[in-house]
């Protein structure tokens, strides 16, 4: 099934009353969503014992929850103490993953800065396969839980759509997170038609095969966008900024894709995925 959900707790979520994430799988559930991604994007800041209470009432109803990992994660950083700081991040995430019954980690994987481009891709494959070997190494419980590559929104960042299918053909744990709005500001608003997904996904079924094309990441949002890329998120207010999510949910239903759809819009999360909810089931109907 196709998912739906917002990244994080909504402005609507603390004007109806609620207080705390560990609320937030019964009220996106009351609202039709089914997706509920927690970004530690600044560090890893909640107990485990919440993330058990919030993992039990995702479980009850229903509610697959996503983590984003934080985005320190650099492994094209030459430094090894800074590949250790890396692994360490992305280990934590799975562990964050299993107390919240969750599958999919979400994680940025590097950043050029001033090596060529071949040598930051190279040493970030290498720094990602070892990450791999050390985590089944460790005792970590890694059964029906992904690490999801997201497609990044500068040009100075590793994560074309390329790059990121290129890394998930590695191992069998990798499976894109593909941001559409990231994409759609590094080609200066192409997501706006059915052929530009279709390419996606039709590269994604050529590298990466089936399983992980129909089910993928997905994370959607309008941004605003420079000559250098992403420059903030957006609403789906924005009448000037894209991508469009119509030839998205097309592409979905026609390709009979099953991904979780994560909106990342600003302060509107939740009302913007049930915008792409009833996008996805109107077209759906015809």
């Amino acid at each position: 099934m196709v998912r739906f959900g917002p990244s994080g707790n909504s402005k609507i979520f603390y004007d109806e009353g609620n207080k705390t994430s560990i609320q937030a799988p019964q009220w996106l559930k009351s609202k039709g969503l089914l997706a509920y991604e927690y970004s530690f994007g600044r560090g890893y800041n909640m107990s485990k014992e919440t993330a058990l209470k919030l993992g039990e009432e995702a479980e009850k109803n229903g509610v697959e929850v996503s983590v984003h990992a934080p985005f320190y994660i650099n492994l094209a950083n030459p430094s090894d103490e800074m590949f250790e700081k890396s692994y360490m991040y992305i280990k934590a995430g799975i562990d964050y993953l299993n107390l919240l019954n969750g599958k999919h980690l979400v994680v940025h994987l590097a950043t050029q800065g001033k090596m060529q481009r071949c040598d930051a891709l190279n040493l970030t494959k290498t720094r990602l396969l070892e990450t791999l070997k050390r985590l089944r190494d460790s005792n970590i419980n890694l059964d029906n839980k992904y690490i999801c590559p997201e497609t990044m929104g500068k040009f100075s960042q590793i994560g074309s759509a390329e790059e990121i299918l290129d890394f998930c053909a590695m191992d069998d744990l990798l499976i894109p997170t593909f941001d559409f709005g990231h994409l759609n500001c590094l080609t200066g608003g192409r997501f706006n038609n059915v052929e530009a997904y279709r390419e996606i996904f039709d590269k994604s079924f050529e590298k990466i095969g089936e399983f992980k094309t129909k089910n993928c990441h997905i994370h959607f949002s309008k941004i605003e966008y420079s000559a250098k890329g992403e420059i903030r998120h957006l609403d789906f207010d924005d009448e000037i900024f894209g991508p469009e999510f119509e030839p998205l949910a097309q592409t979905i239903i026609d390709y009979k894709l099953e991904p979780t759809i994560i909106c990342e819009s600003a302060n509107f999360m939740a009302e913007d995925a049930l915008k792409m909810l009833n996008i996805y089931e109107n077209l759906k109907k015809h």
